[in-house]
Order: structure tokens, then C-alpha cells, then sequence
């Protein structure tokens, strides 16, 4: 066993013996269907602490040579497959940490240099005179193994884009590396397979994006191996029974991330939540910010504070729980071109901060961990002061509501309007936008529901109280144009809207505000109306 060549299984092993593991096995007999056909080239590139390099330790220890890792897959649900017994330890694997390379020294001058020379020893140290000790060349060292013995190898590349991600503008190395990777790899008979693993997708770079022989699996589609990288829904909640854990306060925090993925054997939209942030949100028996704490709010706040066009409105409307439109097809797949707003939005995606629907290609917020984190970033940017200036606001007017002081409510909700000329009172969407982040720190206490199916309509916004506070009454808003507050509360009553909260035992919120759009001032004047049911059994 070796550092490079065939390493041991001992990090799979750390990973199998840890309090939470999740079976992701299953990958093995998607990896194992690809090895030596043209399909052999995977890339898989998820945010961090998503379970990448565990997946990359778990096809290491299975496929190298030199080391008996039967032991660890007993248990996993690979050992069922029937190509399971063909490919367990049968192959030489190369594994490489491009991020350890690049940490060792200062200097990444040197990077490809370091890595042929470490992997060029292992070799003539395993395969003695069929590996000339005079040559430098890594990918001429096993092109001529392969002619004198015919070895063969699987190629297993972990954090292969931290070269484009910690130096972002150094493009001379970056051309050479990815002619390195490009060489090393690209149409060379000793590749059985080759894995590679990252935050970001493969860089267009000119005449130099030379990797497409890769297959890749992204943060805006990954079909048909999504369950094997973050947690399922399933998987979730199995581990809440265990751990009892409340699932649906787990899934509002870590929920949100939407791929196209497998159910039964049929195509479908799955669920995928953030490893790191369930398991220490388990293991810690709390809901709390996980993933985000591994990186400060900087890396967000580099980006959402450029001065591009519409991108400030895209995260106000975000935060205020609507979906943007965008575009990423001239993403160049790396963290210094941006040519616009859809630029930034999609390697926010990349980065985890934001999800794609590929359906309706839109991005939005996935959830209240990452929510937090975009509203601890703008309060440190001076081009967000208002929109920090109203979230701040939003405690008093929730408490402003509670207390029935409709004149505060009414203020409440102006401001939030005024703070944002953008987001205009002509759809649905946009009144519940206004409307949620007028009432943003209700999501403390309460699940937020938009357009609640409720009696003969749709009610605009529910407030429904968590487990934990059930001492704070329902609410339901509906906001009206040139009509009355009166006329809004007449119609969450005509409609039957409590209705739609029967299941509900409890005090009740009923509050109509109302916006007069032919209003002759800036002052966009609202009016509100408040009605309070003390114990009402619906």
C-alpha cells in the first residue's frame, strides 16, 4: 500500500466507524458500470461538507489493490450487487488530494511537479524496472507501463478545482494544470476509470476546457446518482426517529435542495439535505447554523455586494421568499468572471448557497440555515442598510401584530414597501414577497405558508405556530389594492380561509391590510385592520 498507489482503506474506515454514517455504497454500482467504457470520465461537484471526499475514500478502499476492505462493505448495501465480488480490490487506484498538495507548500509553481514526482516513486517502488527511475513524466511513466505489463488504473482525483478556487486569477498555472489533468487523462488506454470530485464544475477556459471527455454531475443536475451525495429525505427522518429529533423543524433548516433524481425506479424531483448540518444538528440534539460555519460570511459577501445589475433585487426577493429567473449556461465555471447577475446567482449555486430548479430555471434561498447566513451578510454591506434597517424592524412589527396595534402594522408594512421600488404590488407573488419580509422574524415562531388552499380561495399568508411555541396565536394576512382593510378581514371570513387551519387549536390572528395604488404620494399609505379569536376550535 502506498500514499497514492493503492492507499488503505483507513479514512472509509474512520468515516464506518463515526456515530452517524449513512450508507452511500450504492454509488459503487454506477461507478462499477462505467469502468472501461467511453462513459468512464465522472465529475461530481456539490458544496462543501456535502460528502465528497467520503464517497471518493469509500471507491479508494474498494477498488485498490492491497488492502482487504470485504470487511468494511459487509454490512453496506454495495455487498448486494452482482458486480460487487468482480471489481472489490481488483484494480491499482491512483488517489489524489489536490487541496493537500496545494497546502504543503506556499508556492503552487510547483503543484503538477509535485504531484508526478510523489506518484512517480510509488510506481517504481511497486513495479520495479517497468518504470524507468530517469523519468519525470508521470504520464509517460504509465503509458509505458501499460505497454510492457499492461497495468491499468482508476483514477481517483479529490477537490480537483481548488487550483481555480484559491488562486483565482493565477490563469498561467491553471492552464497548466488542466493540460496536465487533460494529458494524463484524456483518450489513455491505462484509464479504467476516472473520478474526480469539486465544488465547481469543469472551467471553460478558452481552448483549454480539454476535460469534456468528463460526464458531469452538478449542483444543477446530477440525474441519475442524486441520493448519493447528501441525505435524502428518508434518510432524514430516519434519523430524527432515532435521535428524536422534530423532522419538520430538521427539514425548514435543512432542507431545500431540489434535483432530479430516482423514486421507485421512476424519475422524479427528490430532496436533498446538507450531511454536515443534519449530523451535527443530531449529534448536538439542536437545530442551529452547521454548514455555514465552516466558512465566514465573507465568501458570501464578496459576491452579493458587486455592483451588477439586478442582483441586489434578485436577493431581496430571494430573502423575501420568491424564486429569480436565471440563466446558466455562460457560467465559465470559476469565481472571478461574471459578466452579470446570473453569473453570480449560479455559482452561489455551486457554492450551496442558493438552489436551482432546472424546470422552471430558477434559483431561490433552500433554507433557514442559509437564509440566516445571507442576513448576517448584509448587515455588513452598506449597500443593504435598508433592507437591514426593515428585517430589524420586522421584531417590533410582529410584536406590533400580536399586540393588535394596527396603526404599527400598517406603518410596518409601508416600510417594507418603500425600502424596496423594485418589487411592485401587481402579482400574487410579489404582495407575499412584501408581505414576508414586512413579517421576516415570524419565521423564528412560525411556519410561513404562501396562498394556503383554504376554504372557497387562497388565503395570502398563514402563520402557523411551531411545537415549541404554542403559546403564539395563527395569523392569517390578506393584503387588498383600493379596497378597505375591512374588506380584506370580510373576505378571509366570507371565504371561509380558518378553515383551512381546522386541525388547529388556539388563539387566532385575523388581519386585512389594505394599499391604495392610485395613492397621489410617495408615501405608498397603507391601512390595517386586526381582529383577535381567543381559543377558537376550528
Amino acid at each position: 500500500m502506498g500514499k497514492y498507489l493503492n492507499p488503505s482503506g483507513d479514512n472509509f474506515k474512520i468515516s464506518l466507524n463515526s456515530e452517524i454514517y449513512v450508507d452511500k455504497s450504492g454509488l459503487i454500482g454506477f461507478t462499477n458500470s462505467r469502468i472501461n467504457t467511453q462513459q468512464r470520465y465522472i465529475c461530481v461537484s456539490r458544496p462543501r461538507r456535502f460528502g465528497k471526499s467520503v464517497t471518493a475514500y469509500m471507491l479508494a478502499a474498494y477498488y485498490g489493490k492491497e488492502y482487504d476492505s470485504e470487511p468494511l462493505f459487509s454490512d453496506l448495501e454495495a455487498a448486494g450487487m452482482d458486480s460487487f465480488s468482480s471489481h472489490l480490490n481488483a484494480h491499482n487506484v491512483i488517489f489524489l488530494n489536490i487541496q493537500r498538495f496545494m497546502s504543503r507548500d506556499n508556492s503552487i509553481s510547483g503543484l503538477v511537479e509535485k504531484i508526478e514526482s510523489e506518484v512517480l516513486k510509488e510506481l517504481q517502488r511497486t513495479f520495479g524496472e517497468c518504470v524507468n527511475t530517469d523519468d519525470r513524466r508521470l504520464v509517460s511513466a504509465l503509458e509505458n507501463l501499460y505497454a510492457l505489463s499492461g497495468e491499468r488504473f482508476i483514477f481517483i482525483i479529490d477537490e480537483w478545482d481548488c487550483v481555480f478556487r484559491e488562486k483565482k486569477s493565477d490563469t498561467w498555472i491553471q492552464e497548466e494544470y488542466l493540460d496536465f489533468l487533460r494529458d494524463l487523462l484524456k483518450d489513455q488506454s491505462y484509464v479504467e476509470l476516472a473520478y474526480m470530485t469539486g465544488i465547481l464544475p469543469i472551467k471553460k477556459y478558452g481552448t483549454h476546457s480539454a476535460l469534456n471527455m468528463f460526464y458531469e454531475y452538478t449542483m444543477l443536475n446530477s440525474y441519475p446518482i442524486t441520493p448519493y451525495f447528501g441525505f435524502t429525505e428518508e434518510e432524514v427522518r430516519t434519523l430524527c426517529r432515532k435521535y428524536g429529533m422534530d423532522f419538520d423543524e430538521v427539514m425548514e433548516w435543512y432542507d431545500g435542495y431540489r434535483f432530479c433524481g430516482l423514486n421507485d425506479g421512476e424519475k422524479s424531483i427528490c430532496s436533498v439535505y446538507s450531511p454536515k448540518s443534519v449530523v451535527d444538528s443530531m449529534l448536538n440534539r439542536c437545530c442551529d447554523s452547521y454548514w455555514t460555519q465552516t466558512e465566514t460570511y465573507e465568501a458570501l459577501k464578496e459576491y452579493i455586494q458587486r455592483n451588477l445589475e439586478g442582483l441586489k433585487d434578485a436577493v431581496v426577493e430571494m430573502l423575501g421568499g420568491n424564486s429569480v429567473e436565471v440563466n446558466p449556461r455562460y457560467f465559465q465555471n470559476d469565481m472571478t468572471t461574471f459578466k452579470g447577475r446570473d453569473d453570480i446567482l449560479t455559482l452561489l449555486v455551486h457554492l450551496g448557497y442558493l438552489t436551482y430548479n432546472s424546470t422552471e430555471q430558477t434559483v431561490s434561498i433552500p433554507n433557514k440555515e442559509v437564509a440566516k447566513e445571507f442576513v448576517a451578510t448584509i448587515e455588513n454591506i452598506d449597500s443593504y442598510s435598508e433592507v437591514t434597517a426593515m428585517l430589524r424592524e420586522s421584531r417590533n412589527l410582529l410584536h406590533a401584530l400580536w399586540s393588535g396595534d394596527e396603526e404599527a402594522v400598517a406603518s410596518g408594512v409601508e416600510l417594507a414597501h418603500q425600502n424596496f421600488p423594485a418589487i411592485h404590488y401587481n402579482n400574487e407573488n410579489a404582495l407575499s414577497c412584501v408581505l414576508e419580509l414586512a413579517f421576516y422574524y415570524a419565521r423564528e415562531y412560525y411556519t410561513i405558508l404562501r396562498e394556503l388552499p383554504a376554504g372557497k380561495g387562497f388565503a395570502d399568508i398563514c402563520l402557523l405556530p411551531r411545537p415549541n411555541y404554542a403559546d403564539k396565536p395563527a395569523v392569517i394576512i390578506e393584503l387588498k389594492w383600493n379596497k378597505s382593510a375591512e374588506t380584506a378581514i370580510n373576505q378571509i371570513k366570507r371565504n371561509d380561509y380558518p378553515d383551512a387551519l381546522k386541525a388547529y387549536h388556539g388563539d387566532l390572528l385575523l388581519c386585512g391590510i389594505s394599499y391604495d395604488k392610485e395613492f397621489k404620494t410617495d408615501s405608498k399609505k397603507h391601512h390595517c385592520k386586526i381582529e383577535w379569536y381567543v381559543n377558537v376550535d376550528l
